[in-house]
This record gives structure tokens, sequence and C-alpha cells, in this order.
């Protein structure tokens, strides 16, 4: 019985980052002398273990055989006749398929500290184009290894991959699931760009795909390209360190402007109904949780409005708090604000110029949420008497200001 560590604790070692959780494969043993020794299995689909004091997982090296489309397609062989060198060989990427004997000792038979050293993402062998997932992987390691590319020839593979359907296989869920890990990552924009590179990205997400090539009228958006500024507002977003539902909203915010009509472009009159239309397909598609998909939807249907601050009539400001509903939830409307200042900073020559809306804003709903609705709604009876009333009494004391 030999035990190896493997995966990210040994990458990230090597790439001198903090080790956050370690992987350990076990050679030469059996599920029952696993169990025997206090090993508790929690695998499913193959035999993994947690360690009976550490708690870290264990898994018995293994071989695997394509035997459907999509990333469950597999029939898995663990076995104490399985070599730590077939185990790796089934792995992604050839940085994520090297070993540490317990001693120390590092076992690459698959070139991983040289694709380190020369910062590239390469398949570990023919076996990455049985599992879809390994596309959406390779492209969420490039947003998080900035400086990483990926190797002409896997970047072939992936597109062989996008070809011959793979991609369609994969369940919503796990797409969703590697998207959002990439939306968290340094830098997000690399991820989609290796998606589109591929042909990965029109199957998973045709509404943002289109976007590239889409002009913009230049006085507002001088970068032009609508997927440029995409990027730009999902790099803004992750630079300042914002939640994923952040991300998400910067991510989807333009959607309509990929169906603006050719005959009015770089002009996109009414684009936010149409980016709401989209993204309701898009979350319902891929399953998007609910903290994302309300604030999306919030920061498609308004970002637009919200820089009209100083042009707009006292009512005008208090029907815009209510229709974003930040009245009854004040702490998604300052994520709104920080989406939508995303929106703004993600433009060539604004990464720095100030928002003043944003204060605006904030001080507006300060000034509203200190009205005492309770106090006005006891002096009628009627529903629709009371609600006129609390709206007129914030107008006022926004009109005070």
């Amino acid at each position: 019985m030999e035990i190896y560590q493997v995966g990210g604790a040994v990458r990230d070692a090597l790439l001198g980052l903090p080790v956050k959780d370690r992987d350990f494969v076990v050679v030469g043993t059996t599920l029952e002398q696993m169990v025997a020794l206090g090993y508790r299995p929690v695998g499913k689909d193959f035999p993994v273990f947690l360690h009976p004091e550490s708690q870290e997982e264990y898994a018995l090296a293994r071989t695997e055989r394509k035997t459907a489309k999509g990333y469950k397609g597999f029939q898995v062989f663990a076995s104490p006749d399985v070599t730590l060198e077939e185990d790796l060989a089934r792995r992604d990427l050839t940085i994520n398929a090297i070993a540490q004997a317990e001693d120390g000792t590092l076992i690459d038979p698959y070139h991983g500290q040289a694709d380190i050293q020369n910062r590239i993402l390469r398949h570990v062998s023919e076996a990455f184009v049985e599992d879809p997932v390994r596309i959406l992987r390779a492209a969420r390691f490039a947003a998080r290894f900035t400086e990483f590319t990926v190797a002409p020839e896997t970047m072939r593979l992936m597109q062989d991959m996008v070809e011959d359907g793979e991609v369609d296989a994969l369940v919503p869920e796990r797409v969703w699931q590697e998207l959002a890990k990439g939306l968290m990552e340094a830098k997000p924009s690399r991820m989609f760009e290796v998606l589109r590179q591929c042909g990965a990205l029109k199957r998973i997400m045709p509404e943002l795909d289109r976007l590239w090539g889409v002009p913009q009228p230049p006085q507002h958006h001088p970068e032009i390209d609508t997927g440029v500024h995409v990027m730009m507002v999902v790099d803004y977003a992750a630079a300042q360190g914002y939640s994923l539902p952040v991300r998400f909203s910067a991510l989807t915010h333009d959607l309509g402007k990929g169906a603006t009509p050719q005959d009015v472009l770089p002009r996109h009159i009414g684009h936010e109904e149409r980016s709401v239309h989209l993204l309701k397909d898009v979350c319902k598609r891929l399953r998007v949780p609910n903290d994302c998909k309300e604030l999306a939807h919030v920061v498609a249907r308004f970002h637009g409005k919200v820089y009209r601050v100083n042009e707009m009539r006292s009512a005008t400001k208090v029907q815009f708090l209510q229709d974003t509903d930040a009245i009854r939830q004040p702490e998604r409307f300052k994520e709104f604000l920080r989406a939508c200042e995303c929106d703004f900073r993600g433009r060539t020559g604004y990464e720095d110029k100030p928002i003043p809306h944003t204060e605006v804003w904030l001080k507006l709903l300060d000034t509203v949420m200190q009205v005492d609705a309770g106090a006005v709604a006891r002096q009628y009876q009627e529903p629709e008497k009371i609600r006129e009333a609390v709206f007129q009494a914030r107008v006022e004391a926004v009109r005070m200001l």
C-alpha cells in the first residue's frame, strides 16, 4: 500500500501558492482493506474515502473507460494492480498530473513541472477528449493562472470535442458549477476567451457569444465592441473582489445588445428589455441560483437609468427605488450599484473616473428609509390610499434634500 499526494496541492506548492485542499491516491490496496484501516467510504461513482483523523480524501488508484457521451459516461476500474502512472494518465492537465510520495519525491511522468515552468496548460493524453468538463476546467484554469496559455494541440482537441457534440452532453448543473468558479477567478475574461476560441461558448451561452463584433456608440464606449466591454466589466468586478451575483450580473447585463437590429447599430435603444428576456433563458437553461438570477435581472433591466439620477424628478427617484426593490432589500440594492459601477468602469479610459451617482443613490435610499411608513399608513383605511400616501411622504422627504 503506497500513498501519494496528487492534484492541486502539488501543483500549487510548485507554483509557490498557498495549499488549500489536499487529495491523495492510494496504490496497491482494496476497498475492504481501506475500510479495515478505518477509512470511511464516501464515493458514489468510484472508491473515495475520508481519512479517520484528518478527514482528507483518499482515492484508490483507478482507470476509466468511455461508455457514452458526457462526463458521466464512464466505467471506473479500481484495483490493487492499477499503477500510479495509469491513475495520473486519466487526469486532465499535466500540471494536475504530478504526484508526491510520502518522502517528498515528485513523480511526474507527463512533464507537468516543465509545463508549470513554461506556463502552459496541456492535456495529459488523448483521453482528455472523453470528458467535456475538461474543456470548462481548462478554461477556468486560464482564468486562475493568468500567465498560462492553452497549448495549441490541446486547443485543437477541445475544438474537435465541440465539433463532435461532446459539449452538448454536459448537464446544466456542472456547466454552472464551472462557470461560477471561473467567474470567481482572478481574470474571468480569460475563461470566456478560451471557450470562444474552441467554440464551446456558442454552445453553452450563445447569448453571450454573439456580443463580440457588435458595435456600440464610441462616445460612450471607446472600446466599441460589446464583447470586449462585457469582459472589461467582468474583470473589473473580479479586481474589486465583488461577489458571484455581482460578477454574474456584470456578465449578463448587456445580452440584449446582441439582438439589436442591424439597421439601428451602433445605438441600442431598448436593449435592457431584450437583456431581461435573454437572461431568463440563460438562467433557466443553466439553473442559475436565485441570488445570482434575481440580482442579474435587476441589473439588466435598470442599469441604463441609474446614471441619470440628477436628471430625475423626486417622484421618479422614489419610483426607481421602489422598482428596484431597494427599500425592501437595501443590501441587494448596494450590490446592484456595485454591478453598475463595474459597467461604468469597464470601458476604455473610464477605469478611474469618479462615479458620483453611487453616493447620491445611497443618500436617497437612506432618506426614503427614514420615512415612517407605518405612521403614514395608520392615517388611512384603503390600501390604495395607503400606498399613495407613503409614496408621497417619501417623495416629500427626497424633495427636502
